[in-house]
């Protein structure tokens, strides 16, 4: 049909919602393969029988935790269960005295979706309920009116354990704090973000903070900060122990922290990603700005910027609301300055018109760019959203973009979501906020099999050196997760593409690095890679992060080379502000690279969207609820995303699987490295 010119393309108006996919329509995937009952009973029947001996022995409840391998009161109960548990949490109700305390979907593998389920049990009558539950499914396979998910449950069960140190300190965090400790004195203090079982009672979360706050005294330990977000089930605080302390409970003793029932994670304290510039040049003149509205759409989450530097000066609004920028030396603002500059203005290699509007800026990083180091970054993040949109003065009530050009260092997403991509999401829901956050960059060096000396990877054909990047980093894929909170459902996380404006002159004058990928449109070597949380395309796109080349680390050694992501430059960098170079100076330029550069273009494209918007609607668009607009970006931002063939074809030769039947598995190794494209 041909459109008429006369009306716009994009309709405001609802239009009728779809049917639901029923369980009887094709395509509906089919229920999980049931255990059978009698070889339950063999694989877990042991471990319910030790807690009816238990419960027969104190049938109050009261001398549980003398059992370390029984469940004691406010512990943790934890269900493996093969396939969906949607319906677990109804169950749940029918038992009087639990509580669901959490739900997750882990895919450790593609073929089998592990959801856990986390209880609490707090006294014997709740334990008595499971274990006859339990009994008589067991006995006969059915259960009484209303308990019909527990059966469900039973059939599908892959594990059930209490929760003990082995949950609270997860591997990943054990190798991060051992690598702290290391060389360190016992007395030697280490800061630590103990997050506790989220209790809806208000006094029972005292009563478990008032217990971890004792056991940390105990431990010549101090608490530095809490935090208790109910919206997000969020209860944590940060505490700084000494190492002697950290010791025991990298060692997962019942006799440290990780002991205590009341306590449901422990992890080293979040430390910010960087970005690097490179490569200082003198200050060239920008784009006329024109006049500037004050109305600020968009906020920047992120380190002090130079608010004094030329290219800042008339298009920010600086709210330091917690203090940090008395602390951030001049010279250090590096990573507020170079977001802003590349919100404000894009890359400027090329000459594009600033953004019409100020920009709202909160600073969140402090000192040398890194997260405030008495406070938990969760706790910053929610505190500045809600004085920006919901406080008794709110400072940019209109914003409805926010760049979080940031990341935890120490938190892959490993399947579990984490309580900042929470966060995001519940704040985005509230406010109507469209979070665009960076993927994150995995900035190690790593091993490319395919070549044996850097001459052969430089002399390599692009075809034939590309191929080997691909599979190099497919084999690593597991070590190249997201960064928190990467895995936001609600918000757009945005990984680098390998491109620039870079000019062509440039370019010839760039170091001797290497170019990875000379044939592909790809993400850079550095860029995290997905899914995210159950299975979901993470990064939904790519924008601009420059071409990243690499350079040889190891090389002839008789083995594979191994290469590290170069440094941003003239010839593979985004142009941005940076602090000034020189006494005297108000600021001079540079470059940089990365997911974070990536994720300021994909915001400034997002405020363009908005300008458009309003262009052509002018009052009926900007008089839509904030949720209905800010969906309306996501979904334009996103939707024209394609991905390259070339890519695709390259990707799917390579990693496969082939065959038939393997589309699906072939799409995911292609989302892993271009998201939606």
């Amino acid at each position: 049909m041909v459109s008429d010119p006369g009306k716009p393309l994009l309709r405001l108006q609802p239009g009728k919602p779809s049917p639901r996919l029923k369980k009887d329509s094709p395509g509906f995937p089919p229920p999980p393969p049931k255990y059978q009952r009698g070889s339950q009973g063999q694989k877990l029947g042991p471990t319910f029988q030790r807690l009816a001996d238990v419960l027969a022995r104190d049938p109050a409840g009261l001398e549980l935790r003398q059992d370390p391998s029984a469940l004691a009161p406010e512990r943790l109960l934890v269900f493996e269960v093969r396939g969906s548990i949607q319906n677990f949490a109804n169950a749940i109700k029918k038992v009087p005295g639990l509580e669901l305390i959490d739900e997750e979907e882990l895919l450790p593998s593609e073929d089998d979706k592990q959801p856990v389920a986390y209880l609490l049990v707090p006294d014997a009558t709740a334990l008595s309920q499971i274990l006859r539950l339990w009994t008589n499914w067991l006995r006969s396979g059915t259960l009484g009116t209303g308990f019909a998910p527990w059966r469900d449950v039973f059939d599908c069960l892959r594990d059930l354990r209490p929760w003990g140190p082995s949950d609270r300190v997860q591997g990943s965090d054990r190798d991060i704090l051992a690598e702290q400790v290391a060389g360190r004195g016992g007395d030697d203090m280490i800061a630590l973000e103990i997050e506790l079982v989220f209790r809806a009672a208000e006094r029972a979360g005292a009563s478990n903070e008032a217990e971890l706050t004792e056991a940390i005294r105990a431990h010549d330990g101090r608490i530095v900060s809490r935090a208790r977000l109910t919206d997000i089930a969020y209860h944590a605080v940060l505490a700084r122990l000494p190492v002697r302390a950290i010791l025991a409970i990298i060692e997962r003793a019942q006799s440290s922290i990780a002991g205590l029932d009341s306590v449901m994670h422990i992890r080293p304290q979040s430390v910010a990603t960087a970005v690097e510039v490179e490569d200082m040049l003198p200050l060239q003149a920008a784009a006329a700005d024109g006049d500037l509205s004050r109305d600020a759409i968009l906020a920047l989450l992120d380190g002090v910027p130079v608010a004094a530097h030329p290219l800042l000066r008339r298009h920010l609004i600086v709210e330091d609301h917690f203090g940090l920028e008395p602390a951030a030396l001049v010279s250090q603002r590096v990573h507020g300055t170079a977001m802003a500059s590349l919100i404000i203005h894009g890359d400027r290699n090329r000459t594009e018109a600033p953004l019409p509007r100020q920009i709202h800026c909160i600073p969140v990083l402090g000192s040398s760019d890194e997260f405030p180091q008495d406070r938990l970054i969760v706790d910053v993040i929610y505190q500045a959203i809600v004085q920006m949109r919901d406080g008794s003065d709110p400072t940019a009530r209109h914003v409805i973009i926010v760049n979080l050009s940031l990341g935890n260092r120490h938190r892959q997403f490993q399947g579990q979501m984490s309580p900042w991509a929470r966060l995001l999401d519940r704040l985005a829901h509230r406010y109507g906020i469209l979070f665009l956050v960076s993927a994150g960059n995995i900035v190690g060096d790593f091993e490319v099999p395919a070549f044996s000396t850097s001459l052969a990877f430089e002399g390599a054909t692009p075809d034939a050196r590309s191929a080997a990047l691909i599979q190099a980093i497919a084999g690593i894929q597991a070590d190249r997760r997201l960064l928190a909170p990467g895995e936001t459902v609600n918000g757009l996380t945005v990984g680098a593409k390998n491109s620039d404006w870079v000019s062509s002159n440039d370019r010839a004058a760039a170091r001797a690095n290497v170019d990875p990928f000379p044939i592909l449109d790809t993400s850079n070597p550095s860029s995290a890679l997905g899914p995210g949380f159950a299975g979901a395309v993470k990064p939904d796109l790519l924008m601009p992060g420059a071409r990243e080349h690499l350079r040889v680390v190891v090389s002839g050694a008789g083995g594979s080379i191994r290469v590290s992501p170069g440094r941003p430059g003239r010839g593979a960098g985004l142009r941005v502000a940076a602090p000034p170079s020189g006494q005297g100076l108000e600021g001079s330029e540079s470059y940089t690279n990365g997911t974070s550069a990536a994720t300021s273009i994909a915001s400034r494209t997002a405020h363009r969207i908005h300008d458009a918007l309003e262009a052509a609607y002018g009052d009926r668009f900007l008089q839509l609820p904030p949720r209905n607009r800010a969906a309306l970006l996501k979904a334009l931002l996103v939707h024209p995303a394609r991905w390259p063939d070339a890519t695709a074809a390259f990707v799917r030769r390579l990693l496969g699987p082939q065959g038939s039947g393997q589309a699906s598995k072939q799409k995911d190794n292609i989302r892993r490295f271009v998201g939606y494209g």
